[in-house]
């Protein structure tokens, strides 16, 4: 079975096909960074006109590459919630009128969910049941998974984001955005320890998140102009502070669980610093590990076509009228 993935949830078009749910064909990702590196930060209207002016070449690029023809399309699976309103409109409206000139099945699918499914792209083995923590610039949640769209929710961020406080400590340490990649490349060759900055670990049972004292640490010393030691050092600190907390909610929830598996997925997953840390703590722990490579962490259809496949066996198809929304809970 073949799914067209379409992605337009914020800042990248993307269109890939995957079969069976596990074999990438194509997936082709046109990027915004660049327009919105010069505002700091996504502005939605912009956005939208460049998926509005992507989205077709986007598409056919995805067929050339995997060498299909729209005919050899067996379903199509679109995000359409959570995200910016417009930008999601436009993906949607794509899908829509793929399935009905092409009578092939439509389904919506929740952004979050298809982060998870990342990880089950390729012919890596994943076991139920799993907690996976999803962390990108919008989202820091940990889900227990027991089975295909059986979601509950374990823990999640009170304030900010973890890539929201990478990028907005970047911002503050003047990186540039996105400032995720920066830190986690500069804290290579610094100091973990040289920066004393919070945690806030919320109780010894807590796997809720809080990073909004560790980003108002980070603006009083540059406001203050105690940012003395190396810009190497200050990133390793920073990373260190958010990903100790991370690792650390993420084990705990899958020793109180009782999980076999332990994923990780969104765009801070493809943090080297996360990714190392948590390997090594379910490697201690007998835990199986999954993360998905870098480019299956940010934004891409791939992970929208994988979860599309099996959310058509699992629930079935959606009708046209299929709606965008902001925001949803996936559990």
């Amino acid at each position: 079975m073949i799914v067209l993935g379409l992605e337009t949830s914020c800042d990248e078009t993307s269109a890939a096909l995957v079969e069976d749910g596990r074999l990438i064909l194509s997936n082709v990702i046109a990027s915004q960074v660049d327009l919105h590196s010069k505002t700091g930060g996504v502005v939605p209207e912009v956005a939208s006109r460049e998926h509005v002016e992507q989205v077709n070449a986007v598409i056919q690029e995805a067929l050339d590459q995997a060498r299909c023809e729209f005919s050899d399309i067996d379903g199509i699976a679109v995000a359409n919630r959570p995200g910016l309103m417009g930008a999601l409109m436009v993906g949607v409206s794509a899908a829509k009128a793929l399935a009905y000139s092409l009578s092939k099945p439509l389904i919506g699918i929740h952004h979050i969910e298809a982060h998870i499914y990342a990880n089950f792209l390729g012919e890596q083995k994943i076991e139920f049941p799993l907690v996976c923590l999803v962390a990108s610039g919008g989202h820091t949640q940990i889900f227990l998974m027991k089975d295909h769209g059986s979601y509950s929710l374990l823990g999640r961020t009170l304030d900010d984001a973890a890539g929201e406080a990478f990028d907005k400590s970047a911002r503050l340490l003047n990186l540039g955005y996105p400032g995720g990649i920066v830190i986690d490349r500069l804290a290579k060759s610094g100091n973990p320890s040289a920066v004393k900055l919070p945690r806030a670990r919320l109780g010894s049972e807590s796997l809720d998140f809080s990073f909004s004292g560790l980003k108002t640490a980070v603006l009083n010393a540059t406001a203050k102009g105690t940012t003395d030691h190396p810009i190497e050092d200050w990133c390793a600190s920073v990373q260190e502070a958010i990903v100790e907390v991370l690792v650390e909610k993420t084990i705990r929830a899958a020793t109180t669980h009782n999980v076999k598996s332990v994923l990780a997925a969104g765009g801070v997953a493809a943090n080297s610093r996360l990714k190392s840390e948590l390997a090594a703590a379910c490697k201690r722990l007998g835990l199986n590990f999954s993360i998905p490579s870098p480019i299956l962490c940010t934004d891409n259809a791939a992970m929208i076509a994988c979860a599309g496949f099996y959310q058509l066996q699992r629930r079935g198809q959606d009708g046209l009228d299929l709606d965008v929304i902001a925001t949803e809970s996936l559990a």
